[in-house]
C-alpha cells in the first residue's frame, strides 16, 4: 500500500509495540514467503483431475452399462496408483515445508530500541530494517542512514552492475545488498511493493522442466490424440461386423485401457517427490523437483573455495609489514578500517575477532564489493584500503608480488593493506603497500572423501574463487582435487578473454569477478557440459543463476539461498553425495522401468489398429489386463524404482525404452496373431484365445521385467519369482474371476507349451533385429 506522507520513524528506537499493532490492524503488514510446495488441496486436485482419470471413469461407466461388473477391476489399479501418488507427494510436502521453515531467512528489525531477527511477514510499514551484505530487501524502502551501500537491482534494470546508494535514496524490493550496511525504513509493504512475492523475485529464472517428464509428456500428448479416435473406430468396426454390443464395448474398453500407460507420469512424479523426502532427511532442502534430475545429469561441478572446500571459519594469523610500519600500528589501522566500512563478511569478522571493533569516524567510506574486491575509508585524512592486491594495483610491485606468492603457496589467503591519494573506483589513485594480511582457513573434515567420490562418479571438479589462484590451488591440492596445479589468475586475462579456451586449459580460477564466474559457467555449458555451482555469497549470484543446478549453504547470504535449487540446511557439503546419488537413482530407475509401462501401450495401439480390420473380437477383456498391469508392471516397478542405481546418467531414455519395449510389443502382437490363426484353424472359443493371449503377453512382459531388473541380485530375483508365481496362481486357482479358462487340458497344452518355450529365443531374435537394424539408425534423445 502506498502513503502520501512519509512517517519518520525514530532512528534510534524504531516503532513501538503499539505502533506495530496499529499497522497490523490497518493491513499494513508484509506478505509471507510464497510456499515452495503445492497445497494439499492442489495435490488432491492435480492427481485426481487428470485427462486419463477422466477417460478411465468414462470407460468404467461403459463397463457398468454392460453389467460385467468384474471388468471394473481395472479402476482399482487407477485408484491405488492415484492414492500412492497423493500419499507420497503429501509426505514430501511436509518434509520440504519443515526444512523451508528451518532455512527461511530473517531480517534484522529495530523496534523499541532493540534489534531482533524477524521473518518478512512480520515486517510492517515504517519498520526500520538493518541491512547487511547478502540481504535481500523484502519491501520497498528509504535509506535512513548508511556509510556506503552497493546494491544489485537487476530485477528492475536487467543488469547486475552494482549501484551506489546514499542516505535518502530509495530502495526497491528484491534488491540485493552487495556491499556495506544501512538502516532502511519500510515505505511500502505487501501488495503495494514493487515485487509482491519478493522472496522469490531473485530466483524467477526457473529451471526448465524435468527432461524425463518432458519426454514422457510428449508420449502422453500423442496418446491423448490417438486413444479416443482409435477406440471409437474399433467400437464402430466391431458393431458393423455384427458383434454384440456388450462384446464390442468390453473389447473397446480393453484396448483403450491398454493404451493408457497407467502410472508412468505418476511414478515419475512420485519418484521425484520421494527423492525430495529422502534428501530432506539428510537436511537438504529441494526447492524444485526437476533440480534433482538436473543434478543427476551434472558432469561438471564448480566449487567456491570458502565454505565449500574449507569450513569458512576464517582466522587472522598476522599482519606483516612491508614499509617498516610497526605491526601494532598496522593492526590498529586495520581494525579501524573494518569498523569504519561496517563490513560483516568473513574477512571482516576475522579481523574483528582478532583486533576488536574500535570507535572511529571516517569522512568517506567504500564498503567491500565482490566486483571491486577491496574496501576503503578515509581515516584521519588518510585514504586506507584493504583488499586483493591485483585489484588495488594496476601492476603489483615485484617484491610485493613475490612475497604474496610465497605466502599463498603455504595456503595463506593474502590481502593487502595500503594507503592511497584518493578512493576512486574501480582502483584507488596511487596506492602504496603498507602490509600483508595473512588469513587461514581450514579444510572441511571430510573434504577429501567427498571430492574423491565425485571424481569416481565422473564429475569433473573446478574451483572458481575470488582469492589468489596460488592460495586456491594449494588448498584444492590439499583437498585432493585433480588438476589443482592448472591455475589461472583471472585478473590478468584482459577484458575479452577466450572463455572456451580458459575452461579447456585450467581447473582452478582465482581472482574471479562475479561477471567472470557467470561467463565461465556459460563456457562449460557451451562445451556441452551440465554444470552445477555451489556458493554462499552475493559474489556467486550471477553464476548460480546461470548454472543448470545451484547449491547454497544455509549459512550463506539470504539472496543466495533464495536463488538456489538446493539449500544444505546444515551447511555440510558432504550431503551433496546424497543429492547426486538420489538424483541418479531416481532417473536411472525411471528410465529403465518406463519400458514396462510402454510395452502395454505399444501393443495395445498396434492391436487396436489391426483388429479394426479383422473379423475376430479384440483379444482381451478389461479384467484380463489386470494381472499383467499389476504383476508385470505396477507392483515390480514400484520396488525397482527404489533400488540403488548410481551410474552416471546416459541421456538415452527413448533408446533404453525402445530396446526393451519395442521388441516386447512386436512379440506380443506376433504371438496374438498366431493365436488368432490357431483359433480360426481349430475353432477355438474367444475365452480360450483370450486366455492364451493373456498367458503369452504375461510371459513376454515377464521376460522384459527380467531385462529391466538387471543386474540381478537376491532381492530382484525374489521379486521376479514372486510375480511369476502370483501370475501362475491366478491361472491355476483364480481363472474364472479373470475370465480365464483352465490350462489343465492336454490338447490345449500341445498348443501353448511350444509357444511358451519359444518366448525367450524369439524375444532375443526380435530385439537383436530391431536393435541393430532400426534403433542404431535413429538418434533418440
Amino acid at each position: 500500500m502506498t502513503t502520501t506522507e512519509r512517517y519518520e520513524t525514530p532512528a534510534d528506537q524504531g516503532l513501538t509495540a503499539a505502533e506495530v499493532a496499529q499497522r497490523v490492524a490497518a493491513g499494513q503488514q508484509n506478505d509471507p514467503l510464497p510456499p515452495l510446495t503445492r497445497s494439499v488441496k492442489q495435490i488432491f486436485r492435480d492427481n485426481l483431475l487428470t485427462l486419463f482419470n477422466l477417460i478411465n471413469v468414462l470407460l468404467g461407466g461403459l463397463v457398468l452399462f454392460t453389467g460385467s461388473y468384474k471388468n471394473l477391476l481395472f479402476l482399482g489399479v487407477v485408484v491405488v496408483n492415484t492414492g500412492i501418488g497423493i500419499f507420497q507427494e503429501v509426505r514430501s510436502k511436509r518434509q520440504v515445508d519443515k526444512l523451508a521453515l528451518l532455512s527461511e531467512g530473517t531480517i534484522d528489525v529495530l523496534r523499541e530500541g532493540q534489534v531482533a531477527a524477524r521473518h518478512q511477514d512480520e515486517i510492517v510499514q515504517d519498520d526500520l530494517l538493518e541491512l547487511h551484505r547478502g540481504d535481500q530487501l523484502p519491501v520497498d524502502g528509504c535509506i535512513r542512514d548508511t556509510a556506503g551501500l552497493e546494491v544489485d537491482e537487476s530485477q528492475i534494470t536487467g543488469e547486475a552492475t552494482p549501484i551506489l546508494k546514499a542516505t535518502g535514496d530509495d530502495l526497491i524490493s528484491g534488491s540485493v545488498i552487495l556491499g556495506g550496511r544501512a538502516l532502511v525504513q519500510a515505505t511500502t509493504v505487501g501488495h503495494g511493493s514493487f515485487v509482491k512475492q519478493l522472496a522469490h523475485s531473485a530466483k524467477q529464472k526457473r529451471r526448465s522442466a524435468s527432461q524425463l517428464l518432458h519426454i514422457i509428456n510428449r508420449i502422453i500428448k500423442v496418446l491423448t490424440f490417438a486413444i479416443i479416435p482409435l477406440g471409437a473406430a474399433l467400437f464402430i468396426s466391431s458393431m458393423l461386423r455384427g458383434q454384440s454390443q456388450n462384446r464390442a464395448i468390453l473389447g473397446t474398453v480393453a484396448s483403450m485401457v491398454g493404451m493408457i500407460p497407467e502410472g508412468l507420469v505418476l511414478l515419475t512424479s512420485v519418484a521425484l517427490a520421494a527423492g525430495a523426502f529422502t534428501l530432506g532427511r539428510h537436511n537438504v532442502l529441494v526447492r524444485e523437483l526437476p533440480a534433482i534430475e538436473a543434478l543427476a545429469r551434472v558432469d561438471v561441478l564448480c566449487l567456491d573455495k570458502t565454505g565449500t572446500i574449507t569450513n569458512g571459519q576464517l582466522q587472522l594469523d598476522r599482519v606483516e609489514s612491508l614499509d617498516g610500519t610497526a605491526e601494532a600500528t598496522l593492526q590498529t589501522r586495520l581494525a579501524e578500517l573494518v569498523a569504519a566500512t561496517g563490513d560483516d563478511n568473513e574477512t571482516a569478522q576475522a579481523v574483528q575477532n582478532a583486533y576488536g571493533t574500535p570507535s572511529v569516524t571516517a569522512s568517506d567510506v567504500l564498503p567491500f564489493s565482490s566486483g571491486r574486491k577491496w574496501s576503503g575509508a578515509i581515516l584521519d585524512g588518510q585514504p586506507t584500503i584493504m583488499g586483493a592486491p591485483e585489484f588495488i594495483f594496476e601492476t603489483v610491485p615485484t617484491d610485493v608480488k613475490q612475497r604474496i606468492q610465497a605466502l599463498a603457496a603455504q595456503g595463506y589467503r593474502v590481502l593487502l593493506l595500503a594507503t592511497a591519494d584518493t578512493l576512486t573506483s574501480p582502483r584507488p589513485t596511487n596506492p602504496r603497500a603498507c602490509g600483508l594480511i595473512l588469513i587461514t582457513d581450514e579444510l572441511r573434515p571430510r573434504a577429501k572423501d567427498t571430492f574423491g567420490f565425485f571424481a569416481n562418479q565422473d564429475v569433473a571438479l573446478k574451483v572458481i574463487s575470488g582469492d589468489n589462484p596460488v592460495t586456491v590451488a594449494s588448498i584444492a591440492d590439499r583437498a585432493g582435487i585433480a588438476g589443482a596445479q592448472q591455475l589461472v589468475d583471472m585478473s590478468q586475462v584482459g577484458e575479452r578473454p577466450d572463455y572456451g579456451q580458459l575452461v579447456a586449459d585450467y581447473n582452478v580460477f582465482g581472482r574471479v569477478t562475479p561477471q567472470q564466474k557467470e561467463q565461465l559457467i556459460k563456457a562449460y555449458q557451451t562445451a556441452g557440459h551440465t554444470v552445477a555451482m555451489t556458493g554462499d555469497g552475493v559474489n556467486d549470484l550471477l553464476a548460480l543463476r546461470q548454472a543448470d543446478c545451484s547449491i547454497a549453504m544455509a549459512s550463506g547470504s539470504e539472496a543466495t539461498k533464495s536463488l538456489a535449487d538446493f539449500v544444505l540446511v546444515n551447511s555440510n557439503f558432504d550431503a551433496m553425495i546424497n543429492v547426486l546419488n538420489e538424483g541418479r537413482r531416481v532417473i536411472n530407475n525411471i528410465e529403465r522401468v518406463a519400458s514396462l509401462f510402454l510395452i502395454k501401450t505399444m501393443y495395445s495401439v498396434a492391436l487396436t489398429l489391426i483388429f479394426i480390420f479383422m473379423s475376430r473380437s479384440y483379444p482381451f477383456e478389461p479384467i484380463q489386463l489386470t494381472p499383467i498391469s499389476s504383476l508385470m508392471v505396477g507392483i515390480p516397478t514400484f520396488f525397482l524404482a527404489l533400488q540403488p542405481n548410481y551410474a552416471r546418467i546416459a541421456g538415452r531414455f527413448m533408446k533404453q525404452v525402445m530396446e526393451i519395449a519395442a521388441p516386447a510389443a512386436v512379440c506380443v502382437v506376433g504371438y496374438i496373431l498366431v493365436i488368432m490363426a490357431f483359433g480360426t484353424q481349430f475353432n477355438l472359443s474367444f475365452a480360450t484365445t483370450s486366455t492364451l493371449s493373456v498367458l503369452m503377453t504375461g510371459l513376454i512382459s515377464l521376460n522384459a521385467l527380467v531385462m529391466v531388473a538387471r543386474p540381478l541380485n537376491r532381492f530382484k530375483v525374489g521379486l521376479v519369482a514372486l510375480m511369476a508365481g502370483l501370475f501362475a496362481v491366478i491361472f491355476i486357482f483364480f481363472g474364472p474371476i479373470f475370465s480365464l479358462v483352465s490350462l489343465l487340458n492336454w490338447k490345449l497344452a500341445l498348443l501353448y507349451l511350444p509357444l511358451m518355450a519359444s518366448v525367450v529365443p524369439v524375444f532375443v531374435l526380435v530385439q537383436d533385429g530391431l536393435g541393430h537394424r532400426i534403433l542404431s539408425r535413429i538418434r533418440w534423445r
